[in-house]
């Protein structure tokens, strides 16, 4: 399994940093949640992850080597990744897409084989698309658009899947069926799977691990218990809460207080 790192590590979009000095271990093949208040600087740290964006300073390490060390097409084979808010072509159907995470492994020597086409199918299937493979991705509702943009991740072959806030803009029963599928990617085939969650409920509910961030810095980060605490909650969103235990899952679960009440 490959292992994912950070040492000190600093980005920035021009002249504003965003993520400082920041130095963490992904726990290989666990779900890792990262939470935060709109702004702190979890989608930037997913990019530094996916080498999207380049240190000012530090690095990611990728088993123990600088992932800017690597090619683009090696990072592809072993890192995959989902956009918040992937774009499409219009008009592109499900196997297209999932096969366009096959392209790592292509060049004009190695066209598309029968393993490439044994992937695809085995993505289409582990996400329960195959009966939607040939339907244009336009077509489907937003939980099966999500789980399609997954299964092209899958279709990379990879240990380590990074997901910037998968369950964005869809219901309840789709933000569950997404989280529930990467749930049993993980412990099914045991993938390395870190996330941006908003939602601290279902964070602690499916991650191994939370990592907390506030202002570009780690705040707090480990198991869902010894982080989500009410003087945490309080320090990262500034929201007064409760934490009691989930009566279905066990873990940690947040009751914001409100400021106003009803009579």
């Amino acid at each position: 399994m490959k292992q994912l790192a950070t040492q000190n590590l600093s980005l920035a979009y021009e002249r504003t940093t965003i993520i400082r000095d920041l130095t963490l271990t992904i726990p290989t093949g666990q779900i890792t949640a990262l939470v935060g208040a709109n702004g702190c600087g979890k989608s930037t740290l997913l990019r530094g992850l996916a080498r999207l964006l380049k240190p000012s300073s530090g690095t990611v390490y990728l088993d123990s080597r600088s992932i800017f060390q690597r090619s683009t097409k090696e990072v592809a084979q072993q890192l995959g990744l989902l956009p918040q808010n992937p774009i499409a072509p219009e008009g592109l159907t499900v196997k297209d897409l999932v096969a366009q995470g096959r392209y790592p492994y292509q060049n004009w020597l190695q066209q598309w084989s029968a393993q490439d086409e044994k992937i695809v199918r085995y993505a289409l299937e582990t996400t329960d698309l195959i009966e939607f493979s040939d339907r244009a991705l336009d077509t489907l509702s937003g939980g099966q658009r999500q789980r399609a943009w997954i299964a092209m991740a899958l279709a990379q072959n990879t240990d380590i899947l990074l997901l910037d806030e998968p369950t964005s803009f869809l219901d309840l029963a789709h933000q569950i069926e997404v989280l529930d599928l990467l749930y049993a990617l993980n412990q099914e085939q045991g993938r390395t799977i870190v996330m941006v969650l908003h939602d601290l409920n279902q964070a602690c509910r499916y991650a191994d691990y939370l990592v907390a961030v506030k202002d570009g810095r780690i705040f707090a980060a480990g198991e869902p218990r010894s982080v989500m605490t009410e003087e945490n909650i309080q320090s990262v969103f500034g929201l007064k809460c409760q934490v009691y235990t989930d009566p279905i899952a066990g873990t940690p679960m947040c009751i914001p207080i409100a400021q106003k009440r009803k009579n």
